[in-house]
């Protein structure tokens, strides 16, 4: 394991940002490139996205 620990929260931090990207109120696009730059930068589209990404439905 190269990663480790670290690697798996990384995974799981990503998985959570794109399912709360989708599920937001978001149009199809802004969806798609948020998605991308989650995929494509990990660490810093997650970061990215937890300051300026859009949230899920409110409640």
């Amino acid at each position: 394991m190269e990663y480790g620990i670290f690697g798996l929260l990384v995974l799981v931090a990503d998985i959570y940002a794109i399912l709360q990207t989708w599920s937001s109120n978001a149009s199809a696009g802004a969806k798609i490139v948020w998605t991308l730059l989650i995929l494509i930068l990990p660490i810093l589209g997650f970061i990215i996205w937890f300051f300026a990404g859009p949230r899920g439905r409110a409640v």
